[in-house]
């Protein structure tokens, strides 16, 4: 490999061995030089070429600096080991080096050598070193199998070569990891890693080296060849008949594609880095020539990694598969069952037994519906697995256009473990992309944000995977509502046809959800599905965001947002499926978002919806009658504490009737029982200490006067915990209550009293001696930096004509809150309502407003609060 042709040869003139002695200056500064030729080469040369070119630079330099430092005088060796031992070097990955030494070394060499490790890092170089003895080597690597693979890839670059051959006869000996336990080692391996990973290979931001799909499930082939077959590349397996040809030239593509991405990553990050976060998707997807158009650049380099991971995955599983019979031979417990005609049961795997007749559609399907019928089938054998990718690509057209292909699929999604195995399998093996063309073009397809954490497919096949756990009576502890709903409807199989088809036109550009009911509608029909059932799949899909959008953004304690929801939704059998299907979306899109409170904000709409259904949507609460029901039920508990109605019904009459329509009768009896005999000199502060639809609430009691909103939001702010709600009402007597529901940045309530005590004495102090808050202003999170978008303010009409709601959308970032509050605080704006929503980097912010004379806000109002908002940064 030495002397590469491709590198010019004015970089490796001065590493040559007659050449003069080179000082770290000089070195650094070629080492510059040719990191800058690796960027300008990227565009003209191929990937493989370049990483092959930086290990023969790093050999000549590494052979420069020995010889510079007498090493060659002494009995050692260097060795290169792992990814640099094979020759590839990304543009910053680590330099891995072994120092083969006699059994002992004396003093002077010993510092001879931390000299040259010492050179080695003063020149820029990433070394990963270590100094062992022949034998020293043979034990640690007898004990580590991490060590053995290095050893297994190790090459020589200079030094006492007569080291180097009394080392590789134990390497090369049978009994040096023995390969059907070097297999082992390495699929275990491989296992645990991926569970690192939640064998999730559709993360947004994933590893390209070590997620699952990625670099090192190629190397695992290379490794296993490596020892049990002694083959030096992947392409000696099509010779020994593990791979095909087309199989060979689609993993090398692969390889080919991840290396490129790498190798661009290394350049954008400008160090060694594998995980291709958001930072950074945007130069890598430029580097690698797909456009310089941002978002949709991003998106088309990552739907292109995604089907690449998805082809690694599925061959390394067949490779592992017949690696393990050829390696480890068949076993006992191997033994074939006849499951039909079509089907046997190898072990635990299903295995087709007649090749040709698998060519058609009708049993790829049956393959799948054999698998749900059979519990004890774990997998699919490598055998079938082959002949499923080579049907699947002699396709033409969708499975769904065979009538019994149709008949199979629909009995396969009704049947009770279809959703189990079969379904994951029939995911990874892309025959739902197969069986139905819309879900082909989602494959792959990413959301450029921080709120959604799958690509598109893989966050349906999760959200259906949710679906699926609530129909198990062994989960119902985790969801009980949505267990009780699912192991109780008649069809279940609607709701995952709804999870099949609720995202599925994304990307298509329209709304996906509109788009998507069309064809949930078409669906129906070619399935012969009724109409009532294809009308409340198409239904669904269409409106599979009204839940979560009415429950985070909207006030659910208020009537007629419970009455405008149950006219849309119509019936409580169509509530059941929303509602499953809302939390099922809401946990598959990102299950670091998912809290207690949105599950609780879902529980409270859907049982508020159910009792409207129940009472009648055409006989709506009669609001006098809500507020006797609530002050009735509040005096009960108030009695059970001595407080008597005569004490209570003075406070009371300096309320106004939206304070017991807003709030239960159990914190009516709360807040009460302590106005009553607190000092209205000062502000009265409760922190409660049980969650309140699954988040912490804060309540103040004050003299009203201007910047309270501000001050209570800035001061929360300050302490990392987020605003999900507020409720700000007045009363008669010039008075202002305030609730504002919060979590603490893990999305928990807060269990610390310490912490509750400091919030409480904190806005105490900080409203009885009316101080400002000094509000740090806190630079924008580096992962949000990427996404750039102008803050959008929209007015929304709203029932009560004496106030106006407001929409605000912006980057969400600390102390947005507490800058939106300044800015109502600037314009004298009085706040009734508050609920903040987060989207990943969005925030969408809900207001309810009037101006200081308690009216609306007038065209000219709106426009100058819309200005200032719109300004804050």
């Amino acid at each position: 490999m030495l002397n590469n042709p491709i590198i010019p040869t004015h970089l490796t003139s001065k590493l040559a061995p007659a050449a003069a002695m080179l000082t770290t200056a000089e070195l650094v500064d070629l080492g510059s030089q040719f990191y800058q030729w690796l960027t300008d080469s990227f565009a003209i040369i191929e990937v493989t070429e370049l990483v092959h070119a930086r290990a023969d630079f790093v050999d000549q330099v590494l052979q420069k600096v020995w010889c510079q430092h007498h090493l060659d005088e002494h009995q050692i060796t260097l060795i290169a080991v792992g990814g640099y031992g094979r020759g590839e070097l990304h543009p910053h990955s680590d330099v891995d080096i072994l120092i083969l030494t006699k059994e002992k070394i004396t003093t002077e060499v010993e510092e001879f050598i931390g000299k040259f490790i010492t050179e080695l890092w003063d020149i820029r170089l990433d070394i990963g070193h270590s100094v062992r003895s022949v034998q020293e080597c043979v034990k640690q690597a007898n004990a580590d199998v991490t060590i053995a693979t290095n050893l297994l890839e190790s090459r020589r670059i200079c030094g006492n070569p007569q080291l180097e051959e009394q080392l590789k006869p134990h390497i090369q000996n049978a009994k040096f990891w023995p390969s059907d336990k070097f297999f082992v080692a390495k699929r275990d391996e491989q296992k645990k890693r991926h569970q690192q990973y939640k064998g999730a290979a559709y993360t947004l931001e994933p590893n390209l080296k070590a997620n699952p799909g990625g670099l090192r499930d190629i190397q695992t082939i290379s490794w296993v060849a490596k020892r049990h077959f002694l083959a030096d590349s992947l392409e000696q397996l099509v010779s020994l008949k593990y791979l095909s040809e087309n199989e060979f030239s689609e993993l090398d593509e692969c390889q080919d594609y991840l290396w490129r991405m790498r190798f661009c990553l290394h350049l954008v990050a400008n160090r060694s880095e594998n995980r291709l976060l958001f930072d950074h998707q945007g130069a890598v997807a430029q580097m690698m020539g797909f456009g310089e158009d941002g978002k949709p650049a991003v998106e088309r380099m990552m739907k292109r990694f995604f089907r690449i991971i998805n082809s690694v995955n599925e061959v390394n599983e067949m490779l592992l598969q017949h690696f393990k019979l050829g390696i480890l031979g068949a076993k006992d417990t191997d033994k074939i069952i006849e499951l039909d005609d079509h089907f046997s049961l190898v072990g635990n795997l299903i295995r087709v037994k007649n090749k040709r007749k698998f060519m058609r559609p009708k049993t790829m399907m049956m393959l799948f519906l054999m698998i749900a019928k059979h519990p004890e089938v774990k997998g699919i054998h490598s055998d079938s697995i082959r002949l499923l990718r080579n049907s699947r690509r002699r396709l033409i057209g969708g499975l769904n256009d065979y009538a019994e292909c149709r008949r199979i699929f629909m009995e396969f999604i009704k049947h009770p473990n279809g959703m189990g195995r079969a379904f994951n399998l029939m995911h990874r093996h892309e025959i739902l992309g197969s069986y139905l063309p819309e879900w082909q073009s989602i494959v792959g397809q990413m959301q450029f944000d921080l709120f959604h954490a799958y690509s598109v497919d893989e966050h349906s096949y999760r959200l259906i995977k949710n679906l699926y756990r609530f129909s198990l009576p062994e989960h119902n502890h985790e969801f009980p509502l949505c267990s009780k709903i699912v192991q109780q409807i008649r069809k279940p199989e609607l709701l995952y046809l709804a999870g099949i088809f609720h995202d599925i036109a994304k990307g298509r550009g329209g709304r996906h959800s509109d788009l998507g009911a069309v064809d949930a509608l078409a669906f129906g029909k070619l399935h012969q599905l009724s109409d009532h059932d294809s009308r409340l799949v198409s239904w669904l899909v269409k409106q599979h965001l009204l839940m979560s959008v009415t429950a985070q953004r909207k006030d659910i304690s208020d009537p007629e947002v419970i009455k405008e929801f149950g006219e849309i939704v119509r019936d409580e059998a169509q509530l059941d499926y929303l509602y499953c299907l809302t939390v099922a979306d809401m946990r598959a899109t990102n299950e670091s978002l998912w809290n207690s409170w949105k599950a609780n904000l879902l529980q409270e709409l859907y049982f508020a919806t159910k009792a409207a259904f129940r009472r009648g949507l055409e006989k709506p609460v009669e609001l006098r009658t809500k507020i006797r029901e609530n002050q009735h039920e509040a005096l009960e508990l108030l009695n059970a504490n001595d407080i008597s109605e005569d004490v209570i019904k003075p406070l009371w009459k300096t309320f106004k009737p939206d304070y017991f329509l807003r709030y239960s009768p159990q914190q009516i009896a709360w807040h009460c029982r302590h106005i009553i005999s607190h000092d209205k000199t000062k502000p009265l502060v409760l922190i409660s200490e049980k969650a309140y639809r699954g988040g912490t609430e804060v309540f103040v009691y004050t003299k009203d006067k201007s910047k309270i909103f501000s001050t209570i939001v800035s001061l929360l702010g300050l302490k990392k915990l987020s605003i999900h709600d507020a409720k700000i009402l007045s009363s008669k007597d010039g008075f202002t209550l305030n609730t504002f529901v919060i979590l603490d940045s893990k999305g928990h309530p807060i269990k610390d009293s310490y912490l509750a005590d400091n919030i409480k004495s904190s806005i105490t102090h900080h409203l009885t001696q009316d101080e400002n808050i000094e509000y740090r202003k806190i630079p924008l999170p580096k992962k949000f930096k990427q996404f750039t978008f102008p803050t959008r303010v929209g007015f929304i009409e709203h029932n009560n004509k004496n106030i106006t709601s407001l929409e605000i959308v912006a980057i969400d970032r600390p102390g947005l809150l507490a800058e939106i509050g300044n800015v109502f605080q600037q314009c004298g704006l009085n706040v009734h309502m508050a609920k903040v929503t987060t989207f990943g980097e969005r925030a969408e912010d809900v207001f309810i407003v009037s101006n200081k004379d308690h009216l609306p806000l007038s065209s000219t109002e709106q426009n100058q609060l819309e200005s200032l908002l719109c300004n804050i940064s």
